[in-house]
């Protein structure tokens, strides 16, 4: 007997994250991997190092601490919550739970590269929809939805190309779907967006028993290096997913981290405030200088070159100034370099390089 991997394992591209350095440069600006501009609350910080001398100890194996924190935060039921290290893994745990061989699982052309890697896990096929102008299309996403669609992911707001559907197009999209088919809301860049027309999902995971909602504290709190996300959902399928839950899949430190930065609503809105400010400012300097920006309601915007060439001549020469961006090609997006919303300063250097690398002969 030849022992391999389970069918689906070794067609997984191995996911890779945005570049941390440049070679031959000391202090790069890395602006690829869309981290807080202003860094995670200083309560959080403290929340951290008062649990310090208890590392001895393992956490309350239900991440109770947090449950309990999101729940009185948001007004929800804390035994609806599940908490993971980061969302990334409820993802997977999702797949893992809901997938068996032959079930398709669903996603748009340039949603997030955990939903395929999950669905390949699980020896599931993966089904990609077009998008329309960068922004999925629940059209084609219903168009792609058959007997064997066991799973729907959607990114909302997207990454990389930071657009976002209006609440009632995701309505539309789960009234296409069966009873049987579990429609992923993943809102890691929730906190970004104040639009009359979005939500977050918690409205429909309360109304409808197929309908879970993830988040992460990776973004706007900026606890990124903690890895710690959490998700809404059915009765059911959380009952489900701590069957399968690691038994203390998230730190104390980090459950004190991200509930202490949860109730910190003055570093929360500075940092919304810093990210509507600038976001702004780097689209309309970057298409004054003729490159194409979308327009996005995350902390990164998505700049379009005129070729994937271009696209990676920017990339170099960007490099070579210090600034680390997001080559999104594994997206799909070849042509273009997805960029975070950083200090002002990093801000600044970006608009400076990118105007001396489009003034070139």
């Amino acid at each position: 007997m030849t022992l391999t991997p389970k069918p689906g394992i070794l067609d997984i591209a191995p996911y890779i994250g945005g570049r941390n350095d440049i070679a031959g440069v000391a202090k790069p600006i890395k602006l690829s991997s869309n981290e807080s501009a202003l860094g995670a609350s200083p309560l959080a910080v403290e929340a951290f190092k008062s649990v310090a001398g208890g590392l001895d100890l393992y956490p309350e194996g239900s991440a109770k601490v947090l449950r309990d924190a999101v729940a009185e935060v948001y007004g929800l039921d804390p035994n609806r919550i599940v908490c993971g290290n980061g969302s990334d893994e409820i993802l997977t745990m999702l797949a893992q739970t809901y997938l068996r061989p032959g079930d398709e699982v669903l996603f748009s052309a340039h949603g997030f590269l955990v939903y395929k890697i999950a669905a390949l896990a699980n020896s599931a096929t993966p089904v990609i929809a077009p998008e329309k102008d960068f922004r999925t299309d629940v059209d084609a996403m219903l168009a792609a939805v058959t007997p064997k669609t066991r799973v729907v992911f959607i990114a909302n707001p997207n990454n990389p190309t930071g657009t976002y559907l209006p609440h009632e197009e995701v309505r539309r999209l789960h009234a296409g779907l069966s009873p049987d088919t579990l429609l992923v809301i993943d809102a890691a860049y929730a906190e970004y967006v104040r639009r009359n027309d979005y939500e977050t999902g918690i409205e429909m995971v309360s109304r409808f028993p197929n309908v879970v909602m993830t988040r992460t504290f990776s973004k706007i709190y900026g606890l990124a290096g903690l890895r710690v996300g959490w998700s809404y959902c059915p009765a059911e399928v959380a009952d489900a997913l701590n069957r399968i839950r690691g038994p203390f899949n998230v730190s104390v430190p980090a459950q004190k981290a991200a509930a202490a930065a949860l109730r910190d609503r003055k570093h929360i809105e500075a940092s919304f405030a810093h990210n509507e400010t600038w976001r702004d400012w780097l689209t309309t300097e970057i298409r004054k200088l003729g490159f194409a920006v979308g327009d996005s309601v995350g902390n990164f915007i998505l700049i379009r070159f005129t070729s994937e060439q271009q696209a990676k001549d920017a990339d170099s020469f960007l490099s070579s100034r210090g600034l680390i961006l997001r080559g999104v090609a594994a997206y799909g997006l070849g042509d273009c370099l997805r960029l975070t919303v950083g200090p002002e300063a990093a801000n600044r250097a970006v608009v400076a390089a990118l105007a001396d690398f489009a003034a070139r002969k």
